[in-house]
C-alpha cells in the first residue's frame, strides 16, 4: 500500500526492504502465554522498583517528586528514545517527532480518565509540584513546537538550538523543583 502522496515510502523515509525477522512461526497460544506473562510483570516489577527506588533515593534526600521528575521520567522515557533514534537513523523525523508529541499529548488524556472514574475534577486537588512540573512539560513542548514551525538550520554542540533550550529549560526547571516549598 502507498501513502497518499503515491510514494513508496514516507517523506523522509530512506526505502528498505523487508526480511522475515525469524526463520520460525510463533504461534497464537505462545504469543498470548508471553503477553500475559509480561503484563504479570510489569505491575509487580513497578512496584518493587517503586518501593526501592523510593528507599534508595531517600536516603540520598532526593525527594519522591524529584525523583519522579529525573529517575523516573528519564527510565520511563526509553521506549520514546529508542524509536526516536531508529526513526532518526532511517532518516523518517516525521516519526520521531510524531512519537515523541503522540506520547505527550496522551498523557493529559489520563486526567480526563482519574475524573470518570472519581467521580470529581481531579486538577484542583493537584499539588503545587503536579502543578509545576504540568507547566514545565507544556513549556518544554511548546519549545519544540516553535522549532517544528521555524525550523532553524542552525545548531549548537550538535543539536539544534530548540533542543538546547530545551535541555537548559529542564535543567532551570529541575532547580525551580528543589526550591519550591
Amino acid at each position: 500500500m502507498k501513502p497518499p502522496t503515491g510514494r513508496s515510502a514516507p517523506a523522509g523515509a530512506r526505502q528498505q526492504t523487508e526480511e522475515p525477522a525469524t526463520g520460525r512461526e510463533v504461534g497464537t497460544t505462545w504469543a498470548a502465554a508471553v503477553f500475559g506473562v509480561a503484563a504479570l510483570a510489569i505491575p509487580v516489577c513497578g512496584v518493587t522498583i517503586e518501593t526501592s527506588g523510593k528507599q534508595f533515593f531517600g536516603n540520598l534526600g532526593l525527594s519522591g517528586v524529584l525523583f519522579g521528575a529525573t529517575v523516573l521520567a528519564a527510565a520511563t522515557s526509553l521506549p520514546e528514545l529508542s524509536t526516536g533514534l531508529t526513526a532518526v537513523r532511517q532518516g523518517n523525523d516525521k516519526l520521531a517527532m510524531g512519537d515523541i508529541f503522540g506520547g505527550n499529548a496522551f498523557l493529559p488524556v489520563l486526567f480526563l480518565v482519574l475524573t470518570l472514574i472519581s467521580g470529581k475534577a481531579v486538577l484542583p486537588h493537584a499539588q503545587a509540584t503536579d502543578i509545576y512540573l504540568t507547566a514545565l512539560g507544556v513549556l518544554l513542548t511548546s519549545v519544540y513546537l516553535v522549532g517544528l514551525v521555524f525550523r532553524a538550520r542552525r545548531q549548537a554542540l550538535r543539536i539544534g538550538v530548540d533542543s538546547l533550550a530545551v535541555l537548559v529549560l529542564y535543567a532551570l526547571g529541575i532547580v525551580g523543583l528543589v526550591a519550591l516549598p
